[in-house]
């Protein structure tokens, strides 16, 4: 149009980075993160992280190359996730169940200049360097993260050990320059698959999709200023669902867990006033089934949002009473994370608690961050009736749909076939527009000419184990 020019004043890329930005000036004060005995404030966590960037900088990173992390739920990952962008780099931050064998595989393909590797995975890091030394790869530079000093001692000069974690950051300049994407379709990170159907994907995030995903996440689960969040999702995990950057976007307070535990759960939540959670269904699991010794009346209602299997309605139920409010999201790594989630209409307050929980464990409609997600029929592209009958596949599309699959071009034009995301996820879709998933559709049942859901057989299983409980 006439008069509008498109300069810095009005177009910056955008890039969840300029979250951690804003909370140093306005929370700077406000801790960031708490480990134990470790507190950081937002002023110093932003510190922190700059000097990360000198670090990594002065050892070689430049923009567009890979900084790997082998590590739990704890402060040095959580800071990976600015500090490695914010040098120009993308992050790969490594499950950490996978063995020596799988991390070389993948160090191999991401080629990798860095690996920061948690001092209880050094023995898996350790084994996949040596394998790479055997097939002659050219090996990252690898950085311990450490309770001590006495774990920086290298048992094999075939590889390179730079220093321990916090070292690292003090060899960094407090006042060096952030690396902003040019583009804000570059790449932030780089998620692998979990692999249950076949060999893990790296699924590629750019800075524009991380943004908007990370906003949709703070809508989604209500997530206001300056909330409480503990980590029981693993932040190697869709980068932990982009609430690594949510939390900071709110200025929040980042509980770290090293390992989930039952009581490690209750205990941080009366400690800490957590208002915020998430987890799969088995973490929910673990909250219902905690002893009652370790069990804890809770300070206030906490926010939980679940995801990566549908919750059996049994399971919300009994959550419910427990004063968890879970918010019920569908996605996969290659929606960063959630997709969908099932918005609660006021009306369904009226509602038996079974039929709240029967509804609560369908997966939705599209958050905010997307433009849509539907069941289709995966040959015609059609979509199927809404009479919570007809199964399809799930599909989506929008902003926080993944660039594509990591140096795999084939994997990603099937992904993408016909305009829209193919899921592989099978569900319905009911009168009200809301979906619901059945399975897999490497896992659908048939028997007798009858399409059985896997979801409802185990549904049916825990209904009949809780109800035994009762007795």
């Amino acid at each position: 149009m006439e008069g509008t020019v498109k300069c810095s004043a009005n177009f910056v890329p955008l890039s969840p980075i300029s979250f951690l930005e804003r909370s140093a000036k306005v929370y700077g004060d406000r801790l960031s993160i708490v480990h134990g005995n470790v507190r950081y404030t937002w002023r110093e966590t932003r510190e922190r992280c700059i000097r990360l960037v000198s670090a990594l900088t002065h050892l070689g990173i430049s923009r567009g190359d890979v900084v790997a992390a082998l590590a739990p739920n704890i402060p040095a990952l959580y800071e990976l996730h600015f500090g490695v962008p914010m040098a120009g780099a993308v992050l790969c931050a490594l499950n950490t169940r996978y063995d020596s064998d799988m991390v070389s595989v993948l160090l191999k393909e991401l080629e990798a200049k860095i690996i920061f590797v948690d001092y209880e995975l050094l023995d898996v890091a350790k084994g996949a360097l040596e394998i790479l030394s055997k097939e002659r790869v050219k090996l990252p530079h690898l950085i311990l993260i450490s309770d001590t000093e006495s774990e920086l001692s290298s048992p094999n000069n075939n590889w390179s050990l730079v220093s321990e974690y916090e070292s690292f950051l003090a060899s960094g300049e407090s006042d060096f320059e952030i690396v902003w994407p040019n583009d804000e379709w570059n790449a932030i990170a780089v998620n692998y698959t979990s692999g249950t159907t076949s060999r893990p994907k790296g699924v590629v995030y750019s800075h524009r999709g991380a943004y908007l995903n990370s906003l949709a996440a703070a809508l989604l689960t209500e997530m206001t200023s300056m909330p409480v969040f503990l980590w029981t999702v693993p932040m190697f995990h869709c980068s932990g669902w982009c609430l690594t950057w949510t939390v900071a976007a709110q200025g929040g307070t980042n509980i770290c867990m090293r390992n989930v535990t039952e009581k490690g759960i209750f205990d941080n939540i009366s400690q800490h006033q957590v208002t915020h959670m998430g987890g799969a269904p088995t973490i929910l699991n673990m909250i219902i089934n905690a002893p009652q010794s370790v069990q804890k009346p809770l300070p206030r209602t906490v926010n939980v949002m679940t995801g990566g299997a549908p919750p059996p309605p049994q399971v919300l139920l009994v959550m419910k009473e427990l004063n968890f409010n879970v918010t019920h999201g569908y996605g996969q790594t290659e929606a960063y994370g959630p997709a969908a989630v099932c918005f609660w209409k006021p009306e369904w307050n009226y509602l038996s608690p079974v039929e709240q929980a029967n509804l609560h464990a369908r997966q939705g409609v599209h958050h905010l961050g997307l433009e849509d997600v539907d069941v289709k029929d995966s040959e015609s592209m059609k979509c199927v009736p809404s009479d919570a009958k007809t199964i399809g596949e799930v599909m989506i599309r929008g902003n926080t749909v993944m660039n594509g699959y990591f140096k795999d071009v084939k994997a990603t034009e099937n992904a993408f076939k016909g305009g829209w995301f193919r899921s592989g996820d099978l569900a319905v879709k009911h009168p009200d527009g809301y979906i619901e998933v059945k399975d897999r559709s490497i896992d659908i049942i048939i028997s007798g000419g009858e399409t059985i859901s896997s979801i409802e057989v185990e549904s049916v299983i825990l209904a009949i184990h809780l109800f035994s409980k009762l007795l």
